[in-house]
Formats: C-alpha cells, sequence, structure tokens
C-alpha cells in the first residue's frame, strides 16, 4: 500500500542528509516542496529526477484532500520543508492528519532539525523543554510571553534575524535581564555561531551586530 513520507532535509550543509532520506526521494513518485526553488539546489546535488510540486501554507488546504486521494491511487509521496523536519514550524500537520484520517500509513524519516543541536549546545538543560517556535507577531504576543515567563523548563524560540534584538529586549522585560540564554544561528554553515550568556549580554552583543540567517534562542526556564 501506498504511503507518505516525511523525509527531513539539511537546515545548512547538504551533507546533512541520510541514505534512507536519498533512497525514499528517488523512489516515490512525487515530491511535495516548500518551496521547490529551494528544493531543487538539494535534488540536483543529489542527481534526484523525482517529479515535484509546491505544497506551502498557502495551498495546503486546498490541496491537501487531492494528495490524499493520489496515495489511495496508489502514489508513493514525499513531503520536504525548505530545511529540517516537516511539521516542526513548517506545513504538514494538515497532510499528516488528513492521511491518517484516510487509513493512509504515515512514515517519518529521522533527521535534521534546527532547534536540536541549539538545544543541546546551549548549555542549559535538555531533559525537560517546551519548544516554541515562532511567537505571535501581533494579537496574543503580550500574554503568551507572560505565560511563558512562568514556565519551569528551557524555552526554545524561532525567529527572524530582523528581529532578534528586539525579541530579546522583549525576553529581558518579562523573563528577566539575568536570566541564561543562548542564540544560535546559520547551524550546519560556514559561519555558524552560537553565544550564550544572560539576556543582557546577549543583547548588547547582537545590538552592534548585523545579523544574517536563521535564529534559534534557548533561554533558562524559571527557577523554582
Amino acid at each position: 500500500m501506498a504511503k507518505l513520507y516525511l523525509v527531513p532535509t539539511p537546515i545548512g550543509n547538504l551533507e546533512d542528509i541520510t541514505l534512507r532520506a536519498i533512497r525514499i526521494l528517488k523512489e516515490v513518485n512525487l515530491i511535495l516542496a516548500e518551496d521547490t526553488r529551494t528544493t531543487a539546489k538539494l535534488l540536483k546535488h543529489y542527481e534526484i529526477g523525482t517529479h515535484m510540486v509546491s505544497h506551502h501554507l498557502h495551498n495546503e488546504h486546498r490541496e491537501t484532500p487531492i494528495i490524499a486521494d493520489k496515495i489511495l491511487s496508489g502514489e508513493n509521496i514525499a513531503l520536504v520543508s525548505d530545511a529540517g523536519t516537516p511539521g516542526i514550524s513548517d506545513p504538514g500537520f494538515l497532510l499528516v492528519r488528513e492521511c491518517l484520517k484516510a487509513g493512509i500509513e504515515v512514515e517519518c524519516l529521522p533527521g535534521a532539525t534546527a532547534f536540536v543541536p541549539a538545544l543541546v549546545g546551549s548549555g542549559l538543560p535538555s531533559d525537560r523543554f517546551h519548544f516554541e517556535g515562532f511567537l505571535p507577531q501581533k494579537k496574543g504576543r503580550q500574554s503568551r510571553l507572560k505565560e511563558l515567563a512562568v514556565i519551569p523548563h528551557t524555552l526554545i524560540f524561532y525567529e527572524s534575524p530582523y528581529r532578534l534584538v528586539k525579541v530579546l529586549d522583549e525576553f529581558s522585560t518579562y523573563f528577566g535581564a539575568e536570566r541564561k540564554a543562548s542564540v544560535s544561528r546559520e547551524l550546519t554553515k560556514m559561519f555558524e555561531e552560537t553565544k550564550r550568556g544572560t539576556i543582557t549580554e546577549l543583547l548588547e552583543y547582537f545590538k552592534s551586530k548585523t545579523v544574517k540567517g536563521e535564529i534559534v534562542i534557548v533561554v533558562e526556564g524559571l527557577k523554582i
């Protein structure tokens, strides 16, 4: 029976992909890509000629039932995001839910996810953690920060480089300036950087820099 494969892709370094992932991407009938231009570079690098179509936040509601029907008709389909594991702050949840409702087998391969190396390398407790991903940009942002401030576990956030200083300033206000944290950027790439310190120290450091690359922020939980 055909199935849906969730295939993690490298978050930067193209070598960070499993042999199994390469095989699956070659064997499936169709690859669903968040951005076909980005995924095309990966497919070209590994000489993968599988047909590819777009599947992203703006079309997933419309396309999900159609994709499920394709799998039910016998097509094996793989879903990839631009980088990392599908469904982690990227499209994937709706398709997985629809496939499971339809009795379709879903297989998720292990692989790259940005928050794992950021968390492990932060020096903060990793036995229990809360993955928040991206904070709300407007409505509910302040109330959400207040809720997160009292969580006793390590907190993990994704953020744009353009909003890094702003969010660190908010963390200082809501979490406390002396909480420990780390900021990781350009993970697995040539200019990878992880900066550790108090929120105040990180804020001062990044105020004086032009920041590039996707950001993972790890923050110490509330001490009880």
